[in-house]
């Protein structure tokens, strides 16, 4: 049986946040159902109401704001998903992941991490493109300790952003390889 917090409320363990289930949800119940995610400690539905937010080209200072309030109240149960910090272009590495289908199923992932340039470039942060078959973390968390790392990410590295390439979870690696290419370059023209 599925529970929701209000009729636009996403249910718990709802979907991935490309699908966007709180899209048509006015911005009044967009900001009551936040309320009562934060109020009720429920990580999940007030992580999918601050992506909805994010999407819609909320102001940074509101973002960062739901941000540190969601994680006041419900650290636990925040999905990997959603990023720690504001990145103003997330919904752009949305909508640039989404152009890639993997072909056929495998062992390989596609992950992207954040990237601090804030102390050297205009825009303050950058992504890295990475493709591996271990679990994303695990190779966010060899970069960092120097195991096979590229330098941006050792260096500049701030946290993963999972949320655009969930649907490039397992796939095979030539196809792997093929989007890492391909998405990278892309994420560098835009």
């Amino acid at each position: 049986m599925r529970t929701a917090v209000s009729n636009h409320a996403p249910p718990k363990g709802s979907g991935p946040p490309a699908a966007r289930p709180l899209r048509l949800a006015a911005p009044t119940q967009l900001a009551h159902q936040l309320e009562q995610a934060i109020a009720a400690g429920d990580g999940v539905a007030g992580a999918h109401c601050i992506h909805e937010m994010w999407m819609r080209g909320a102001l940074a200072v509101h973002v960062e704001t739901a941000l540190e309030r969601l994680w006041q109240s419900a650290a636990a149960t925040i999905p990997d998903w959603l990023p720690m910090r504001h990145v103003e272009w997330l919904g752009v590495a949305y909508e640039v992941s989404a152009r890639f289908q993997p072909q056929r199923r495998g062992r390989s992932n596609i992950y992207l991490v954040l990237l601090d340039y804030r102390d050297s470039r205009h825009d303050a942060y950058g992504v890295y493109v990475g493709e591996t078959r271990y679990p994303i973390a695990a190779r966010f968390d060899q970069h960092k300790a120097g195991i096979r790392a590229a330098g941006s990410v050792l260096r500049r590295g701030l946290e993963l952003l999972p949320g655009p390439v969930l649907h490039l979870q397992g796939m095979a690696r030539s196809d792997a390889l093929g989007i890492e290419e391909r998405l990278a370059a892309a994420a560098s023209a835009g």
